[in-house]
């Protein structure tokens, strides 16, 4: 049996900025961007580009509940964990681009890791996995 995980979806304000973010500043490549008139929705996935992994699903929020969630959806946790082959190309061009680190670069016993927020403030790892380290 094999099983992977397709999508995260991932509460957003605005597709469009959202899109701006994930494709403009992260350098994510825009897989799909299907409107559902019905719905009042929009389906937009984007992945980082060469991913042959998972991809985020943009959900817009609907309603009061779902906007509370915006930017917060695990608690203030690290939410996502982008794996890079180049650590210090990737954390210089999204510095140079405006990402906030909230934790600076810090080598440990897996890889390189450092913690940015998005645009809404979820926390990411970005992290260069040491060979043959378990992510």
């Amino acid at each position: 049996m094999r099983q992977t995980i397709g999508q995260v979806a991932l509460v957003v304000r605005d597709y469009d900025e959202a899109i701006h973010f994930y494709v403009d500043i992260l350098g994510f490549a825009l897989i799909e961007d299907t409107a559902i008139p019905a719905q009042g929705k929009r389906w937009v996935v984007v992945a980082p580009r060469g991913s042959t992994g998972s991809c985020l699903l943009f959900a817009r929020a609907v309603d009061d509940v779902q906007a509370s969630r915006i930017g917060n959806q695990t608690g203030g946790r690290v939410f996502l964990f982008l794996q890079t082959d180049d650590f210090w190309r990737d954390f210089h061009a999204y510095k140079s681009k405006g990402v906030i680190f909230v934790r600076e670069p810090k080598v440990e016993s897996y890889g390189t890791v450092a913690v940015f927020r998005d645009l809404y403030g979820n926390l990411w790892d970005l992290l260069q996995p040491n060979a043959g380290a378990q992510t």
